[in-house]
């Protein structure tokens, strides 16, 4: 298993700068949250892009993979009635794919909750329809999309692992796949995070883990346990990402990431 950090945890420093501090600490790729380098970043030049690359691999990480993909532009949604919103929403999807294949990363994570919000059943055949649409370019591309279960409120259209199993077996696209959010996970399903994984992962439609505390801050900052969930990860095989996903960065960001890495490593040297 590979620990990733959720760039936008130290946003506020240069993109070169998030490469340092993220090698520094330990971990070997940054989980890229578009949004952070500029709204309009979905469209960067191949310069640019270039330049993220190098950043990367001169720190010796990786970019693990994007999320957070339609926070920027302001006022996307894949649900709307809208068409032109609609197709501006899925043209930032289908270009955010393939700035994750020219970037290195390996997947995608598909949350933006206030970008997907449905009102009828119309609105979420509009949201299927845009996610077979990435699904079909991300097998192009040769990355995985996954679909992320959210909590609600926040979210109120695919909030648990079984409506996400729903989704992806009906798209039936092997790059199409759904992930671990512990946080959503730990609000929304009937059982414990690491039975939940257990169930899942040995299907083949888990891709991806994201770890988070139900406070909304770092694993190792709350009360939730992440032994067992760590558990489960090695006795079901996983071998991938696990990305660190806080929304509260206390005192700071740099601090919160010093002390997931450490909480998490501590974790897997223990259960190796």
């Amino acid at each position: 298993m590979k620990l990733s950090l959720c760039n936008e945890v130290i946003r506020e420093l240069p993109f070169e700068r998030q490469c340092a501090l993220a090698a520094a600490l330990g971990y070997r790729g940054l989980e890229v949250a578009p949004f952070t380098l500029g709204d309009d970043a979905w469209r960067m030049p191949a310069a640019r892009r270039g330049e993220v690359r190098r950043a990367c691999s001169d720190a010796g990480l990786e970019v693990s993979g994007l999320h957070w993909l339609l926070a920027a532009p302001a006022g996307l949604s894949i649900a709307s009635a809208d068409r032109a919103v609609w197709q501006r929403s899925l043209d930032v999807m289908l270009a955010s794919i393939e700035l994750c294949a020219e970037l290195g990363g390996a997947y995608l994570v598909h949350g933006s909750p206030a970008q997907r919000r449905v009102a009828d059943p119309d609105d979420a055949r509009r949201v299927e329809e845009a996610w077979a649409a990435a699904a079909a370019a991300s097998e192009k591309a040769g990355v995985v999309y996954c679909l992320e279960p959210l909590a609600r409120p926040d979210c109120n259209f695919v909030n648990t692992l079984r409506e996400a199993e729903a989704v992806v077996r009906r798209l039936g696209s092997p790059a199409f796949k759904l992930m671990v959010d512990t946080l959503a996970s730990g609000l929304e399903e009937r059982e414990p995070v690491a039975d939940a994984i257990r169930r899942w992962m040995p299907t083949g439609l888990m891709a991806h883990v994201q770890f988070n505390d139900r406070n909304k801050r770092g694993p190792g900052e709350g009360a939730d346990k992440f032994a067992p969930v760590v558990q489960a990860l090695r006795d079901t095989g996983y071998d991938g990402w696990i990305a660190m996903e806080p929304f509260i960065y206390e005192p700071d960001g740099p601090t919160c990431a010093a002390r997931m890495i450490g909480y998490v490593q501590g974790l897997l040297e223990q259960s190796a």
